[in-house]
């Protein structure tokens, strides 16, 4: 399954069944789980773990050393779950110190051509990055998030879970969850009615996120209050549970 051009350290640990393709380098202290197969040119580097079925394509580079100016080599980490796309000429850098040294990636993502992840970001499951999205460092991107060609996010952002970031989105804040966004900077839209139901929320769940949506931005409330008010739902409207969170969690303000 390893392709006589390959280059595989000896330190590296792959499954019987790992398929590596022409010319790709896999060094360090790698591990690499069953069925995941490693397209042409592609580098991996270590300390990183790579768990099963995925497919990672041509010229990717995982594992590299972070892009940032204070990383001094010091041992730092990538992990990637199971079962995910990470298209051609995709960088996923390893964490730095100055978080916990780990870049983490959930399972079931899809990562088109050239998107960037950067050092110290975490990535939730079930999540689409179109192509040419890039992450600054810290990011922390919820489950089922959906970022649109070209988008960037500001480092030490979040961004909620079932959110929806448009084309050309450049995010400077922090994303509550089941918003879209669009614009530079980017401006809430709606919530991602669409999205949502094909996930199965029901109608008197999208109604209770609607009502939600406007008490956030329609009212003139201030956030706190605004999520004074939300707080009193939560028992009757357990959806909103997510909304809140990801509210009372953000450090760099909301997108407003």
């Amino acid at each position: 399954m390893i392709h006589e051009t390959a280059i595989v350290s000896s330190s590296a640990r792959l499954a019987d069944d790992v398929g590596v393709g022409p010319y790709a380098v896999i060094e360090g202290d790698v591990e690499i789980g069953e069925g995941t197969t490693i397209g042409p040119h592609t580098v991996i580097r270590g300390d990183t773990r790579i768990g099963s079925n995925n497919r990672i394509y041509q010229f990717a580079s995982i594992g590299e050393a972070p892009q940032d100016k204070k990383y001094g080599g010091e041992a730092t980490r990538l992990e990637i779950g199971d079962g995910n796309t990470i298209r051609e000429f995709c960088t996923i850098s390893r964490g730095t110190v100055q978080q916990q040294g780990l870049t983490r990636i959930g399972n079931d993502n899809w990562l088109m051509a050239y998107v960037h992840i950067a050092h110290d970001c975490v990535i939730g499951d079930h999540t689409i990055f179109a192509n040419c999205t890039t992450l600054g460092g810290h990011v922390m991107v919820g489950d089922h998030a959906i970022f649109g060609g070209f988008s960037g996010v500001h480092q030490f952002c979040q961004i909620g879970v079932h959110s929806f970031m448009a084309m050309y989105s450049v995010v400077a804040r922090d994303v509550p969850a089941y918003l879209i966004v669009s614009g530079n900077p980017v401006r809430p839209r709606g919530v991602n009615k669409e999205g949502l139901k094909r996930r199965g929320f029901d109608r008197d769940q999208l109604r209770q996120l609607r009502a939600a949506y406007r008490l956030i931005y329609r009212e003139g409330l201030k956030l706190a209050d605004a999520i004074a008010e939300l707080d009193l739902r939560l028992e009757a409207e357990p959806v909103l549970l997510p909304l809140v969170e990801s509210l009372k969690s953000s450090t760099r303000g909301i997108a407003r």
